[in-house]
């Protein structure tokens, strides 16, 4: 079965400092997510703000000011504040009714993500609910939530109620008998409830109920049954508070989802929960055990009662996969924790997530009794800190129940560390973009190439788009050399390898490269010095047509085996699913991985024996219980893309 466990006390629109930052290390380049003919401000946004730039200025003056208020949103929920702020100032005059009352939503909006509170109540006075969309009305509603507490957020909630469906009306639910429950005897005691107000009084009546009947649970039920009947128009009536459906239900081992379900990283953490779903419900059957280790399972599908040992060494109870219950967190709402408190009290057994690094990198100071598999780990540090990677870990040997499964630029680039290695080579040249997210990538491939070969490699970053296309007209090309990258391993400064540079591994978009390859063909004319070319999944455009594959004649690149075509008929349903966001994609196989991992949790601290291939890669485990990932090659041939070589 399936329901929401979302607690909280407070809508907060933008809660992650860096969320866009920390989903793009996870997800590599995102798309469009539709094709909208028309602005329809009054809808949601779910297109990229780039895709809504580019309509505005292409539009005429009729539909400018539609697309440029979808931009505003868009950028909003990707956390890009300026520039957001900067579309808000250029808007036309003269909006039409529909297009001023978006445009205060959204300046209420930005006022929010910067915590600049104080003008909130001044713009949301200005808006008339009843005019509003009903997604607009939800957003309102969610903003006036964002400034206000006790009574008033109580009132919110049960304003957005009647707006919401599926599991948004669940979650909306649970938060209203969670704020119920905070209120104090004080502030219930002087609440004044308007005559119109027969919802908030149904409400009241129920935390009553609850509060007294709490004492004899076995008269409880009845009660809430009697109260459903005498208030059969409140929400709860037709679907209770979670916590309140539990009180008289068999008992099961829960499974609790720790993930963004609200706020700008909500559709990356749908993605993870519906791949999560359909592989718990058996609707795929796409990971298969290469080998498994000498240990039993945390996860057994036979009995109830039956009891596994896991690898920590404690008695718990084996789960049975038909009878598991799968509640959900919103890590949009709560610290890491507190979800997580409230997860034990519910009877979690294991967590999966959180997902976003900051909340990740809060596990390293928690001691809990859960076993948690987090979808993502802690940030690397630079030798000169005095905080290698692996003593950043090691702050978890106080909490051994947590193992790290991330879908990261990093990984990819260790394993084309490994790949390169094995494909003989003995120079290579990192060209990563300008700035952290390069300089993290060429780390973690340095780190891994001096593993191996006692050596580091040498890196050169790009800028822009308009800096590499100055670069190709001045017809320069680019310079095959760099500056070493000091490992995270390595005691002193170790200096590269001899030689001239035989390989290049390449962290770009699809634009990037096509201007980046031609550039490293233009420095280098003798094809007998030219180095060999690698790419990660960044660059892997998996619509591109014939013309781009000729561009890219030679090159190798790396993805996960369900984008490398190892699964096609699921891959053509996700394509339909997602609209051709193929980010979402391999989050969604990253959700249907980590079930199987928990499959296998009592092994998967097993660092020689441990390994399964999945739709991300053939999975295995590190020290510190860090799950690897070995990825398929690939290479651009005649037109096709063609394997490197078998990898499993």
């Amino acid at each position: 079965m399936f329901s929401s466990g979302f607690t909280g006390s407070k809508v907060n629109f933008f809660a992650f400092v860096g969320v866009i930052f920390a989903v793009l290390a996870l997800t590599g380049c995102a798309g469009d997510t539709v094709v909208q003919t028309s602005p329809n401000i009054q809808d949601e946004a779910s297109a990229g703000s780039d895709y809504y730039l580019r309509r505005m200025h292409d539009s005429s003056d009729e539909e400018r000011a539609g697309w440029q208020l979808l931009a505003i949103r868009a950028l909003l929920m990707e956390e890009n504040y300026v520039r957001a702020a900067e579309q808000l100032r250029q808007l036309p005059r003269g909006l039409n009714e529909f297009q001023y009352q978006e445009q205060q939503l959204l300046e209420a909006e930005l006022q929010i993500a910067q915590k600049s509170y104080s003008a909130i109540s001044y713009i949301l006075a200005k808006l008339k609910p009843e005019s509003l969309s009903a997604s607009q009305q939800i957003r309102y509603w969610q903003a006036q939530g964002s400034i206000n507490q006790g009574i008033a957020l109580l009132r919110s909630y049960i304003s957005q109620q009647p707006l919401l469906s599926g599991n948004a009306y669940q979650e909306n639910i649970d938060k209203t008998w969670q704020m119920l429950v905070q209120l104090t005897a004080e502030e219930t005691g002087q609440l004044t409830i308007n005559a119109d107000e027969h919802i908030l009084q149904g409400w009241l009546d129920l935390l009553y109920t609850w509060q007294h009947g709490k004492k004899n649970p076995a008269s409880l039920n009845a009660e809430i049954r009697e109260w459903q009947t005498r208030y059969p128009q409140n929400p709860a009536a037709k679907t209770l508070p979670t916590r309140l459906t539990q009180l008289n239900q068999k008992k099961t081992i829960t499974i609790a989802l720790l993930l963004p379900l609200s706020g700008p990283a909500k559709i990356f953490g749908d993605a993870i929960l519906q791949g999560f779903i359909a592989a718990k419900d058996g609707l795929l059957a796409a990971n298969i055990p290469l080998q498994q280790a000498n240990t039993t399972t945390a996860i057994d599908s036979d009995s109830e009662s039956s009891v596994r040992e896991t690898r920590y060494g404690a008695e718990q109870p084996a789960l049975s996969v038909s009878h598991a219950e799968i509640r959900t967190y919103d890590t949009s709402t709560q610290s890491t924790p507190a979800l997580l408190e409230q997860a034990r009290e519910d009877g979690a057994f294991l967590v999966v997530g959180p997902l976003l690094k900051p909340e990740v990198a809060q596990l390293a100071t928690l001691t809990t009794s859960l076993n948690i598999l987090a979808l993502n780990r802690p940030e690397i540090h630079r030798p000169e800190t005095n905080q290698l990677e692996t003593n950043q870990l090691e702050t978890n040997k106080s909490n051994p129940a947590v193992c790290y499964f991330a879908l990261s630029p990093e990984d990819e680039a260790r394993d084309a560390a490994r790949h390169l290695q094995q494909q003989q080579k003995k120079t290579p040249l990192l060209l990563t973009p300008r700035g952290a997210f390069g300089d993290r990538i060429a780390m973690a491939f340095a780190d891994e190439w001096y593993r191996q070969e006692n050596v580091t490699v040498l890196q050169q970053t790009f800028g822009t788009m308009n800096e590499l296309r100055q670069t190709i007209n001045s017809s320069t090309g680019i310079r095959i050399t760099g500056n070493p990258v000091r490992a995270l391993t390595a005691n002193t400064p170790p200096l590269p390898a001899s030689g001239d540079v035989d390989a290049v591994y390449i962290v770009a978009t699809p634009a990037e490269l096509t201007l980046i390859k031609p550039m490293i063909d233009m420095a280098i004319s003798d094809t007998k010095t030219k180095p060999a070319l690698f790419s990660s999944s960044r660059s892997h455009q998996a619509d591109a047509g014939p013309d781009y594959h000729l561009e890219m004649e030679g090159l190798q690149f790396s993805d996960i085996p369900l984008m490398a075509g190892e699964y096609p008929a699921l891959m053509q349903r996700l394509i339909a699913k997602f609209g051709n966001d193929y980010s979402l994609v391999r989050l969604y196989a990253m959700g249907i991985d980590a079930w199987s991992l928990l499959h296998h949790f009592a092994e998967i601290n097993q660092p020689l024996t441990f390994q399964l291939k999945g739709l991300t890669g053939i999975l295995g485990t590190t020290e510190n219980c860090i799950i690897s990932r070995r990825l398929p090659w690939l290479r651009y041939h005649n037109g096709k893309i063609v394997p490197v070589a078998a990898y499993g």
